[in-house]
């Protein structure tokens, strides 16, 4: 089976005419009653049965759905806002179909390089199959829960926390997660009716038992990264000054001297404190 549109008839019009029908199926019963005995139950059971078609009456608010049951056999939904006339006796379920949020908890996971981190993501879906959220699962809302908890396990254990390598995806690479994390939930929860929208991770961090090792880890990383930017500044800097001072002639050093320069300049530059001039009171070669 699958989602179909349920018969349904304007229900300002229906009210109208069943009660009508009820209160002139019982006017004429018991006009009838003592001198028309046919008559009588004639209009009684007009009534009656006018009272039973009322109970078809239903209300539907804007994205919302009503899924009908009639006595367990589903015949059909209505999900168009208004006040309508549907099948009598028939069970009607309420689907909302509004967009929701749904966050889950932060969960603690081991990532692909099997340090273990807390994390949490938010999921925006709704329900675009009312048939399918009605019967395929037992709880559409708990479903979700339980499959974007599932997604998220699965996410962290098949990428690191961190990676220095650029073609490699870790956590922290919002858009690439997200994208990815969207489109398992959406296979994820597709039979239930639903549609995922969005899925972003809201919290990722270390563990507490390895935050603090692994911030000296990243205070490491950002030195060691810091350290060789300066040194390829302090490269070319000093490639610079000796091929300008080659060009102008303004000193003619031999290969001693220039590597005496070189280091010296590599200091001065690469250094985490000021340097401290030495003036030179002699000849260049003293």
């Amino acid at each position: 089976m699958e989602l179909r549109q349920a018969f349904r008839a304007n229900g300002f019009l229906m009210l109208v005419v069943l009660l009508v029908l009820a209160v002139g199926g019982f006017v004429v019963g018991g006009v009838s009653a003592s001198h028309a005995a046919v008559l009588a139950v004639v209009g009684y059971v007009v009534g009656i049965v006018a009272v039973v078609l009322l109970t078809g009456l239903t209300t539907i608010g804007p994205n919302e759905a009503r899924v009908l049951q009639f006595f367990g056999r589903y015949i059909g939904s209505v999900s168009e806002a208004g006040f309508y006339w549907a099948a009598p006796l028939t069970n009607k379920r309420r689907i909302s179909l509004r967009v929701r949020n749904f966050e889950t908890q932060k969960l603690k996971v081991n990532d692909f390089d099997g340090n273990p981190v807390e994390i949490a993501a938010v999921v925006v879906y709704r329900v675009v199959d009312s048939f399918k959220a009605a019967f395929a699962v037992d709880d559409y809302e708990d479903f979700v829960q339980t499959q974007s908890e599932a997604a998220v396990r699965h996410l962290a254990t098949t990428h690191p926390y961190d990676s220095d390598d650029a073609t490699r995806t870790s956590l922290r690479n919002g858009t690439e997660v997200a994208e990815e994390m969207t489109a398992e939930l959406r296979e994820r929860t597709a039979l239930a009716g639903i549609e995922i929208l969005e899925a972003r991770i809201t919290h990722l961090a270390y563990a507490p038992e390895i935050a603090q090792a692994m911030l000296v880890r990243q205070q490491a990383a950002q030195v060691v990264a810091a350290r060789s930017r300066i040194v390829d500044g302090a490269v070319g800097m000093v490639g610079m000054a000796l091929e300008r001072l080659t060009r102008e002639g303004m000193v003619d050093l031999d290969e001693e001297r220039r590597a005496v320069m070189v280091s010296n300049l590599l200091v001065v530059l690469c250094g985490d404190r000021s340097a401290t001039p030495v003036v030179n009171a002699g000849s260049l070669y003293a």
